[in-house]
């Protein structure tokens, strides 16, 4: 019997409040993604309400009672992804997708995505928005040299000498540094990286990114502890910086 398939799904990397999201999925991702997202009925996703809210707007046809959606959540367990997989060895093909942007890139679905390729289980990635790559493409650092850092610490003293761990690596081998945040601590984030961070450093913050409000900023520290503060407030954000 011939395996299923295990696709990435890209999602739309921005949720437009209060507006029908189906145009910003449409301009975001290319035609072949979307149609192989409409041809699936079986997905794993982090949060299933998401998921039918991205299935809708992507135009499936199929009606949301004839879809299967296994929630695997943030920390998902084996007990949870085996299914999937067993699912995908009898001939079956899977959608994984993202709450945002790219599957299994600071998303609990790169678990599932191991475990099909230690079953031999094809993996196929769709092109889609990453809003790393975006930000780093716009941000105007070194883009030859960068790493990912996800969610630095919360707890201020923990931050600040991650912050500066950050930065002394950045300096040594002309990295940039990426970070990304939950919205509603997008603020604290930027006010420690303007504090912890040296003058010359310079840190860029990109924020709702592909939508009419996307605001792509990127100065010196020094310039921007005498600058306006962006409205951060509840808006997807990524913040890069590179020691100059």
């Amino acid at each position: 019997m011939n395996r299923g398939t295990l696709f990435l799904v890209p999602a739309a990397i921005s949720d437009p409040k209060g507006a029908d999201s189906a145009p910003l999925v449409a301009a975001t991702l290319p035609p072949a993604t979307l149609a192989i997202a409409r041809s699936l009925r079986v997905f794993a996703a982090e949060n299933a309400k998401s998921a039918r809210a991205f299935l809708k707007a992507a135009g499936t046809p199929f009606p949301m009672r004839e879809i299967t959606i296994t929630e695997i959540g943030h920390a998902p367990a084996a007990a949870v992804l085996q299914p999937l997989v067993a699912v995908m060895q009898a001939g079956s093909d899977i959608g994984l997708l993202s709450e945002s942007g790219c599957p299994s890139v600071a998303d609990p679905g790169a678990q599932l995505v191991r475990m099909a390729h230690a079953s031999a289980i094809r993996v196929v990635p769709l092109v889609g928005p990453s809003s790393v790559l975006l930000a780093l493409m716009a941000a105007g650092l070194n883009g030859q040299r960068f790493a990912f850092c996800g969610y630095i610490p919360v707890k201020p003293d923990e931050r600040n000498v991650a912050i500066r761990d950050l930065e002394s690596r950045s300096r040594r081998s002309s990295e940039t540094q990426i970070a990304i945040e939950t919205p509603y601590r997008n603020a604290a984030l930027f006010d420690a990286l303007v504090g912890a961070l040296q003058p010359a450093t310079l840190l860029a913050v990109a924020v709702d990114l592909t939508l009419p409000t996307e605001m792509i900023l990127m100065k010196r520290v020094a310039d921007w502890r005498k600058a306006d503060v962006p409205s951060l407030e509840k808006r997807q954000a990524v913040f890069l910086f590179l020691a100059d």
